[in-house]
């Protein structure tokens, strides 16, 4: 039988030591995300679930990757017996590799506002606020800048978000898919037709320096390399890849 650990979640914490992955703490903390585990105490496998995203840890449980949350879902396994579990449940997933951003960077503030401040001739930046918020929801490009939180009022009050604007339309941004109690992490998108334009490096330099001000920490995984390339030039060092499965809605 599967427990979603409501009250409680810190106590699946000792099978997610070491993972250094600020959406685990997310769900370990209760600041956000669900944590589904095979007993309400002292159990020995779980599921931290936040976003789109469900970390497996503890012991390969057949019926925990089979009960995953409906929709989409990137299946993050702790080791290669949780992935071969994954591949059982689900032949149909796709295998992709992530890279880890190394979490202790330290940021050259100066370069950051240089960054921040070098967008194109008709395009602004601006914090996303209710009205933003509301926008950023119509378009699936930029609807993940909010859609991890439950509310509006959820993410005024926990999230972080920068957009940039074009004739008023939101073009590209970098917000808060999710947050923990010491920062967030970071999520960055352009609509097709603005990209290789440095909008998205503008939009996370100044949601960067945006998090400093406020003593958070901007957190990064990345998708790919070109994600990768994107935050090492605002001051970040890859860390390591690892291996992720996409399942769809099933």
């Amino acid at each position: 039988m599967i427990y979603e650990l409501t009250e409680c979640p810190e106590r699946a914490g000792t099978l997610f030591a070491g993972w250094e992955d600020t959406m685990i703490f997310s769900c370990l903390q209760g600041v956000m995300g669900r944590v589904f585990a095979t007993a309400p105490e002292n159990p020995q496998s779980a599921c931290a679930f936040a976003g789109c995203f469900a970390f497996y840890a503890g012991a390969p449980d057949r019926e925990l990757v089979r009960g995953k949350p409906e929709g989409f879902v990137i299946m993050v396994p702790q080791n290669e017996a949780w992935a071969e579990l994954i591949e059982q449940c689900f032949p149909d997933a796709r295998k992709v590799t992530r890279y880890a951003i190394r979490k202790d960077t330290r940021f050259d503030t100066e370069k950051l506002r240089r960054l921040a401040q070098a967008l194109p001739e008709g395009y602004v930046l601006r914090k996303i606020d209710g009205p933003l918020y509301d926008r950023c929801l119509k378009n699936p490009v930029t609807a993940d800048f909010v859609s991890s939180f439950e509310t509006r009022e959820r993410f005024l009050d926990l999230g972080r978000g920068m957009v940039v604007l074009k004739d008023g339309e939101i073009v590209s941004g970098a917000s808060s898919y999710s947050r923990y109690r010491e920062g967030i992490e970071i999520e960055v998108d352009t609509v097709p037709e603005e990209r290789r334009k440095h909008l998205a490096t503008a939009a996370c330099a100044a949601l960067i320096l945006w998090c400093l001000e406020d003593n958070l920490y901007p957190s990064w995984d990345a998708q790919n390399l070109n994600s990768v390339h994107l935050a090492e030039k605002l001051g970040y060092a890859f860390s390591y890849e690892y291996t992720a499965y996409e399942v769809d809605g099933q």
